[in-house]
């Protein structure tokens, strides 16, 4: 990318995978016309997490998703980017004291995609089959639909997981929709599952963009891209999220849909074998967001109780 010759427009961090790096184009694209100055004026600069280089664990045992964001947080407190731009879904429930989620990306399809050779949906794979995925989540609800699976640990990008199904590594694997169809690869989605018997993380589809609290030039600038619904929609999944205490490793789902002035939400907790699932749902005032999303939360995690969360 061109540099220009005197301090950049903005500074954007980002990892460097190639779905972090169209959602910082895409971002970068959408501040250049809404402010009239050249793409290029808008630096991206790429920053490795330890999440990237962590390959050979779950992410749960050596600290959880945080571990995609927390060397792109630093940047933003020593003042050497502006903003961060994440897939939501990777941020972590409470942000660092000082940052903020201050503008939301339009979102894409939020449903899972189920990637296989050998079945055309979950319900088709043989007894004993293995499913591969690095999601606590998705592998909890596989086995809640089909004990009979094998679900196994898969880490690396989004090329490296289709490649694991493709080598007959795994039977299949479960990968967000949303960054198939980012990445041009929305063909290689055998079949998409329905919202209503898999339901999304918390800020699946979204993108989210994060800056310092006190930066009042870059908060401005982010709010013409901000889309609106879209981080209403978020707010009451990260308050749910909140109210679990979605830092531990209990498998958590959360969407939310706004119409009008209206929100809708889902939540579900599920044990890691899939054994136990709690789910409930809350519509109210758009407005209210953050209180619709915590009240779910609390209801799940009384429901759940303190048995249930004994793995975090």
């Amino acid at each position: 990318m061109a540099q220009s010759s005197s301090r950049p427009f903005l500074r954007i961090g980002t990892r460097g995978s190639p779905l972090a790096l169209w959602q910082a184009n895409e971002t970068q694209q959408r501040l250049a016309a809404a402010h009239g100055v050249p793409r290029d004026a808008i630096e991206i600069k790429i920053i490795k997490t330890s999440g990237d280089m962590i390959q050979d664990r779950p992410l749960a045992e050596v600290g959880g998703k945080g571990l995609f964001t927390k060397e792109i947080e630093q940047a933003l407190f020593d003042e050497s980017v502006d903003l961060a731009v994440h897939s939501s879904k990777d941020m972590e429930t409470n942000l660092p004291d000082g940052l903020v989620l201050t503008a939301c990306l339009p979102r894409e399809d939020v449903r899972d995609a189920f990637i296989c050779k050998r079945a055309e949906t979950l319900a088709g794979l043989p007894p004993g089959a293995v499913v591969g995925t690095a999601s606590l989540r998705r592998g909890a609800m596989v086995k809640r639909l089909r004990p009979d699976l094998q679900v196994v640990s898969i880490r690396g990008n989004v090329d490296t997981r289709l490649r694991k199904v493709e080598s007959g590594e795994v039977d299949a694997t479960l990968l967000a929709f949303a960054g198939l169809k980012r990445l041009g690869l929305a063909d290689k989605a055998t079949s998409l599952f329905d919202i209503a018997v898999f339901l999304p993380a918390v800020g699946q589809g979204a993108v989210g963009i994060e800056c310092r609290e006190n930066d009042t030039r870059t908060r401005e600038l982010l709010a013409a891209i901000d889309d609106g619904v879209t981080r209403t929609a978020l707010t009451a999944e990260r308050a749910f999220l909140r109210a679990l205490d979605g830092s531990c490793r209990t498998p958590i789902a959360g969407h939310a849909t706004v119409s009008g002035d209206r929100l809708a939400l889902r939540g579900l907790i599920v044990k890691q074998d899939g054994s136990i699932a709690h789910e409930t749902s809350r519509e109210g005032a758009a407005a209210d967001a953050a209180a619709l999303g915590e009240d779910a939360g609390r209801e799940l995690k009384a429901r759940g109780g303190p048995d249930f969360f004994a793995a975090c």
